[in-house]
């Protein structure tokens, strides 16, 4: 909005007169002992709350460490947080103090702006999709510089007005927030629904009067006499993959070949997908020959081992992948439909056999452990019929109710950005 189209008394100035950013920490005169907040990048939530019960003494974090206070407002700054909205009003802290993840921004507004018409503004369309253009840094680890919070204009009413739209936006947004989360309720329940269905039918089978038998397996309990079950490298072949030298530009020259990452895994996330669509890279034939990659062939089953974890889908076409997937060839006794809704089922083994305190991973010996039961290839072929068609009904529903709760989350920033910017009537 330019300096002509504001509504009387509004200004339009950068931030840095009416915010500071980063406060020092020097200016915190508690104890050693004395036990503060810790917010570590996990208990920053998306569009505002904070997760305040872990506590730490202040001698452990006071070095290396975020500093803020009740009142301030963290943003994240790393990306993909800054872009999904990561930041919130810091209220209620321990000792009124924290010190959390140093991939925070800290902004402190002075008396002439309000606290929550700040955050307001820190979640905007505009705040947020201009700061991700404004990201400095190479790769998938860009920040947004201090810089571009200081010098963003904000139409800015006076004081007053300022608490009477934080107000507003407070009622309104907690009234979209209600309906968000009775459909993301909704959504939840679905995915109870399909995931029941897939464990159902690949560990127990389509005919509830079939005999049973124990499979010696933990996750698996019981299954139809006459299926087998072990090791997963039985019935398919384990490989990994690998990134060319980045620093070898030749390397990244002529690049055909599609490359599956963590970035990819978007795809494969709410689990309606059972085959990968699209690469956001691709490697060279050069970079492939001189690296631990391989192409794999259209069939191969992938699941994420670090980060993302236990999310997993079928190559249409031969592909590579990032050492970040194991990634399976399936025998002649195993179809890759019939793997990937085993993956699918064991959800709650992957979580048991993770490993790693900072960076989550599932680590190649207990990949290859991995026990699973398998039907006659026939049985396979119906079992997944059925899967496919029970879900097609629920991912119908899932999407109906996924459209809806984007309406909402649209209609919510829109309100907040009209709301700031003196485009609301009512409320100048």
């Amino acid at each position: 909005m330019s300096a002509r189209m504001l509504p009387h008394k509004w200004s339009h100035r950068r931030l840095r007169f009416d915010v500071k950013t980063n406060p020092v920490k020097s200016e915190v005169t508690l104890p050693d002992d004395t036990e503060v907040s810790f917010v570590p990048m996990d208990a920053v939530g998306e569009f505002g709350g904070l997760r305040l019960e872990d506590t730490k003494p202040i001698a452990d974090v006071y070095t290396g460490y975020t500093y803020f206070r009740d009142g301030d407002i963290c943003i994240a700054k790393i990306t993909p947080c800054f872009e999904n909205g990561k930041g919130a009003l810091a209220q209620c802290l321990t000792n009124g103090v924290a010190f959390g993840t140093t991939e925070l921004h800290v902004l402190r507004p002075h008396p002439t702006l309000d606290t929550k018409f700040l955050f307001y503004i820190t979640i905007t369309h505009d705040f947020r999709n201009i700061g991700e253009a404004e990201m400095l840094g190479a790769g998938g680890q860009k920040r947004v510089p201090e810089r571009f919070i200081k010098d963003w204009r904000s139409p800015l009413p006076p004081l007053d007005t300022q608490k009477r739209i934080a107000a507003f936006l407070d009622e309104k947004t907690a009234q979209i927030d209600a309906l968000i989360a009775k459909k993301q309720a909704l959504l939840e329940r679905l995915a109870e629904k399909r995931q029941a269905i897939i464990t159902q039918a690949v560990t127990k089978g389509l005919n509830p009067a079939v005999a049973m038998k124990p499979s010696g397996i933990d996750w698996l309990g019981d299954i139809p006499a006459h299926w087998e079950a072990g090791n997963i490298r039985r019935f398919a072949t384990m490989k990994t993959g690998h990134t060319p030298s980045r620093t070898v530009a030749e390397y990244w020259a002529d690049c055909t070949i599609p490359w599956f990452t963590l970035s990819d895994v978007w795809q494969l996330r709410d689990g309606t997908r059972l085959y990968i669509e699209e690469t956001a890279e691709k490697i060279s034939e050069l970079g492939l020959a001189n690296s631990a990659a391989e192409l794999l062939p259209a069939g191969t089953v992938i699941f994420s081992r670090t980060a993302s974890i236990g999310f997993s889908g079928i190559m249409p076409y031969p592909m590579a992948t990032t050492q970040d997937f194991w990634n399976w060839i399936c025998g002649r006794k195993l179809l890759p439909e019939f793997l990937l809704f085993m993956f699918r089922a064991m959800h709650q083994k992957f979580a048991e056999i993770t490993n790693g305190s900072t960076h989550k991973t599932i680590y190649q010996p207990i990949a290859a452990g991995l026990q699973i039961c398998v039907p006659p290839v026939e049985t396979q072929i119906s079992i997944c019929e059925h899967i496919k068609s029970d879900l097609a009904k629920i991912d119908k529903v899932f999407r109906k109710i996924g459209d809806a709760v984007d309406k909402l989350v649209e209609y919510r920033s829109a309100l907040i950005t009209a709301a700031v910017t003196g485009q609301i009537e009512g409320l100048q």
